[in-house]
């Protein structure tokens, strides 16, 4: 019992540090591009020793890695509160229209940084990995979250594809939002476009039926 408080205390400290450090990457990044960009630069940003980025991170993308799960894993949670029975395609459009509203400056900020590295992904190979793998990811994450919702098993091709359809639905709104000067709410917005790129989506898609009888 009394080791976990110290546990969950040190947790905290090691997410709070790399937020640290993927907040400057992101600073960075936007105003003088991986390129010209070092580890020692961010560190140094961060207020960390080298070594400390090291322990975090393999490499100087790798660093913006907790900014840009933090949106997936916002929506996920969303979705994951929404009470099971409720249809699926209604349910993930509300959640993602939460999950990328801007209800105060903190939110458009975090939205703006999301810009950025977007931007500044176009021309680092790198960079675009990072944020391919933490769609991958959370693709993955979001399977069982369907499954529940749904009531159908997380092995089932249509539930796997749901996943893939809104996560895919948030990756090319954001995507296309970052090619524009739009703002991040009102028309053309990152919740105006994925909504609309879930809605075109999820209406291709199959409806949840019953597990496929592969015998």
């Amino acid at each position: 019992m009394s080791s976990n408080p110290s546990t969950s205390l040190t947790e905290r400290r090691k997410a709070a540090t790399q937020l640290d450090i993927a907040h400057a990457a992101a600073e960075l990044f936007a105003t003088q591009g991986p390129h010209g960009t070092t580890a020692e630069d961010i560190a140094r940003r961060a207020g960390v020793a080298l070594r400390t980025f090291y322990r975090y991170f393999r490499s100087k993308q790798d660093a913006v890695t907790p900014l840009l799960a933090a949106g997936a894993d916002r929506w996920r949670e969303l979705l994951e509160a929404t009470e099971p029975g409720t249809a699926l395609p209604q349910a993930l459009e509300a959640a993602v229209e939460q999950a990328l509203s801007v209800p105060d400056e903190e939110s458009v900020q975090a939205l703006l940084r999301t810009r950025g590295l977007l931007r500044a992904a176009a021309d680092d190979p790198a960079l675009r990995a990072v944020w391919y793998r933490v769609n991958q990811e959370a693709e993955e994450r979001l399977v069982p979250v369907i499954a529940r919702l749904t009531g159908r098993p997380a092995e089932q091709l249509e539930v796997r594809l749901a996943a893939a359809a809104a996560t895919d639905a948030i990756r090319v709104a954001l995507e296309s939002w970052a090619d524009t000067e739009a703002g991040a709410e009102g028309p053309g917005s990152p919740a105006g476009l994925a909504t609309r790129c879930l809605r075109q989506l999820v209406s291709g898609m199959p409806p949840l039926g019953e597990r496929e009888d592969r015998n």
